[in-house]
């Protein structure tokens, strides 16, 4: 069980069977929304990659850490307006939104959905990247099999931060959720793709 963080495929983006976890309600909804806006509709939704390790085609990451450290992290570096974008949102997708749209549409962990813009959303990862020094090079880029989520719990991250210590890692539980809106944004736009709360 818990919370987590995965990429949609087209089947279920436009799939109406709720039973099948279908997401053509909040896909109607933000096309509706694009199109009021004067942007185009968001329609070239990839289909879901068949699995492969290490591939890149896949997302899936399980947020087990408090979040408590990141949310403070966040209040010591963001405006309020930034922190409210980062951690705010129930749907991320690869288009450019100047402010986020809701819709009264039930989603995994709220009554409602709120959608963000991946670019928007990457802007303020990467600059909680650079406060902590997140040593990008290490931290594991594909992560379609929770390659992230066991990077930092399973010793790979503590193991890192006594050979080459930083602010990144004076607290690996902030850090990880830096990584994690960090990977799903930079995944979301390189495969076009939206990100959902599971």
């Amino acid at each position: 069980m818990g919370i987590y963080l995965v990429d949609v495929g087209a089947e279920e983006w436009f799939s109406e069977d709720e039973d099948e976890e279908g997401h053509a309600e909040i896909a109607a909804g933000l096309n509706a929304e694009l199109v009021r806006r004067g942007l185009p509709p968001y329609e070239s939704v990839p289909v879901a990659a068949e699995f492969v390790r290490g591939s890149g085609q896949s997302f899936e990451e399980k947020m087990v850490p408090s979040m408590e450290s990141f949310l403070a992290l966040c209040r010591a570096r963001l405006s309020d307006a930034e922190t409210e974008l980062l951690c705010g949102w129930s749907v991320l997708v690869p288009v450019s939104l100047d402010e986020e749209i809701e819709l009264p549409v039930e989603s995994s962990y709220s009554e409602s959905t709120v959608i963000a813009g991946a670019p928007q959303v990457l802007v303020i990862a990467e600059k909680l990247a650079a406060a902590v020094a997140l040593p990008l090079s290490e931290v594991p880029e594909m992560c379609d099999n929770l390659e992230l989520t066991c990077w930092f719990l399973d010793g790979a991250a503590k193991e890192l931060s006594a050979a080459a210590p930083g602010p990144w890692s004076e607290d690996l539980d902030a850090s990880f959720y830096v990584a994690l809106y960090l990977r799903a944004a930079q995944h979301s736009l390189r495969r076009g793709c939206p990100m959902i709360y599971s």
